[in-house]
């Protein structure tokens, strides 16, 4: 859509820059017409980052003090935690800021997912015997269910990619 990616920066061409500034809206115009819900519950939202900085922490603890023993790649943070939408001109600095905690809410969700799949791909690559909704990605490839067949074995091949470059 007319921009490009510089190293960490996005650039926009120029006449999409422009017609961003004028489809900005204004901070007073966007209190005075914002939902008077989202204003209310704001405090709410936004008091959730102390539990997902503490999240952050010790997962990421974790990480980089067991992983290196298992032999296991580490997750980068920064492959799932994206700040890229202050470069948007048409989001008044609450709407960037928003984004801005959206971005990192997801994105730890993401990143913290990704470590505990890796640890379930090294302790235990087993299928439940029910039908699970939002598996993550390394699930499908897990042993079936009751297939008892050189558990051992398989275990350890599985232990293996894991040591192997997987983010």
């Amino acid at each position: 859509m007319f921009f490009q990616i510089k190293g960490k920066r996005i650039e926009f061409e120029q006449s999409v820059k422009q017609a961003h500034r004028r489809l900005k809206t204004g901070f007073f115009r966007w209190l005075v017409t914002n939902r008077p819900q989202n204003l209310i519950t704001g405090p709410i939202i936004y008091g959730m980052i102390f539990p997902l900085l503490v999240l952050d922490l010790f997962v990421s603890f974790y990480q980089f003090t067991c992983f290196p023993i298992y032999r296991v790649a580490k997750v980068r943070r920064a492959d799932y935690i994206v700040f890229d939408r202050q470069h948007l001109d048409y989001l008044n600095f609450i709407e960037k800021f928003h984004c801005s905690y959206c971005a990192y809410g997801t994105g730890l969700v993401a990143y913290i997912g990704e470590i505990i799949a890796r640890t379930e791909q090294y302790f235990c690559p087993i299928k439940h015997a029910r039908k699970m909704l939002g598996t993550h990605s390394r699930y499908p490839g897990f042993l079936d269910y009751g297939d008892a067949a050189d558990y051992e074995a398989r275990l350890e091949e599985f232990r293996k990619t894991l040591e192997r470059k997987t983010s």
